[in-house]
């Protein structure tokens, strides 16, 4: 299967996200990962063609791990 840009950017996204998590202290890892992973399932159901809607959450989801990957969080909670 053949994977559009608008889904490559995603996936490269959540991949930058686990990445980013991983550099976190241990103890906190698995929350950055599961906020990650809830964050992307939130909206497995999005229409793949809605390219607007897209385009708005992956620059929203730039944005968070922008801020999350800054050495001064060390720690989320839903």
């Amino acid at each position: 299967m053949r994977l559009s840009g608008l889904q490559k950017e995603v996936l490269a996204l959540y991949r930058r996200c686990l990445r980013e998590a991983a550099k976190k202290p241990i103890e906190s890892r698995d929350n950055f990962k599961a906020f990650a992973r809830s964050e992307f399932r939130r909206n497995t159901a999005m229409d793949k063609r809605d390219f607007g809607a897209i385009e708005y959450l992956l620059r929203k989801g730039e944005r968070q791990l922008e801020m999350y990957a800054s050495p001064g969080i060390t720690n989320i909670s839903r």
